[in-house]
């Protein structure tokens, strides 16, 4: 997820919102329970300044006009060969009717006869900022592919508040089914045709991404998908909530009402936090959760630990028929790894995700 700023102090952006002192501008602000940071009552004396009505900087804007100001995460870096990594990369698109591209990474110089599991990958940012393409992600994923040896598609999908949830859940869904169309070796994508192994298929994410492969797996236990073979999902930092505090959640209130908000933003429809969408745990088919075996990563310092600590327990002793396995690095905050990705932690939690997936090979 990534938007709270409480639970990521060190985030910035080059972009700066205007300050109170502008001579133009003033400023009236409150709080409201449907938004974590302030609404912004932008009043001009020049009618041709756009007004903001909900200002979540460092994250995003939104005017009054009904525009979208995304702050962060915008950037594109072009696709290609990496040299640090020796992975390649090329962009395609999945959905021509929605014009939804992934980013697929395959290592440089593999044995073209070589199968390779496939790793079909979910960006974070609370389902309103960031993109597949960007210098955080495309660095993220070259590192991915290079230590874990796969074919990665890193799925770009449509984002809130312009496209509401449940739309992101549906693009992701879309972009599961356009990869199980090359299960006979006659797909749009040659890469997919010719060297993936889709008797090895594992869902991953991040934050909010993790909530969506986590949905993704859901629904593939529930319809299934010919030729495909989901044998892993791999949840990292996810994104789970629910009205109710657990554990150390209520002893930082003020944080909590940020989360609550954020996820009334992004899907204003929900029957509300004990959605099964944001929290699993009430989900009663939560034991159809497609897959064989599941990964779940946390960190100690994250405030969204609790959630993911829960899931991995509920999983691994309630009835669903997998393996679940948990990783948690003791001092790490939210998404540190997409932060510093040279640290030890990041390089630890980098193998274990490999680990995982190349578990049968080992």
């Amino acid at each position: 997820m990534c938007i709270s700023l409480s639970l990521c102090p060190s985030l910035t952006s080059g972009s700066q919102p205007f300050a109170s002192s502008h001579p133009l501008l003033s400023y009236r602000s409150t709080t409201s329970k449907n938004s974590p940071f302030l609404i912004r009552s932008r009043l001009s004396m020049d009618s041709t300044i756009p007004e903001v009505a909900y200002d979540y900087s460092p994250f995003l804007r939104i005017y009054k006009d009904g525009h979208v100001e995304r702050l962060r995460g915008t950037d594109i870096v072009p696709s290609g060969l990496d040299p640090k990594t020796n992975v390649l990369s090329k962009d395609a698109v999945y959905s021509p009717e929605l014009n939804l591209s992934s980013r697929l990474y395959r290592p440089h110089n593999t044995n073209p006869d070589k199968k390779l599991p496939v790793l079909v990958y979910y960006h974070g940012g609370g389902f309103c900022i960031e993109n597949p393409f960007n210098f955080r992600y495309h660095d993220h994923l070259n590192n991915l592919v290079a230590v874990s040896n796969v074919i990665a598609i890193s799925v770009d999908y449509r984002l809130a508040p312009e496209h509401p949830l449940p739309i992101a859940y549906d693009d992701s869904w879309t972009a599961l089914k356009w990869v199980a169309s090359h299960v006979n070796g006659d797909g749009p994508e040659e890469w997919l045709n010719s060297q993936a192994d889709f008797g090895r298929v594992f869902l991953a994410g991040d934050s909010a991404g993790a909530n969506l492969a986590h949905q993704v797996a859901m629904r593939y236990g529930q319809e299934k998908l010919s030729g495909i073979d989901l044998t892993g999902v791999i949840l990292v930092h996810p994104y789970f909530w629910g009205k109710e505090p657990i554990g150390t959640e209520g002893e930082n209130l003020e944080s909590k009402s940020r989360i609550d908000a954020i996820w009334n933003f992004v899907c204003p429809t929900s029957s509300g936090l004990d959605d099964p969408l944001i929290n699993p745990l009430v989900d009663p088919r939560l034991d159809s959760l497609g897959g064989d075996r599941l990964l779940v990563i946390i960190g100690g310092k994250d405030f969204l630990r609790e959630r993911g600590w829960h899931y991995y327990e509920w999983l691994s002793k309630g009835g669903w028929e997998g393996a679940a396995e948990i990783m948690e690095g003791k001092d790490d905050e939210h998404v540190f790894h997409l932060n510093d990705p040279t640290c030890e932690n990041a390089v630890a939690l980098l193998k274990r995700i490999a680990s995982f997936i190349n578990k049968d090979e080992a």
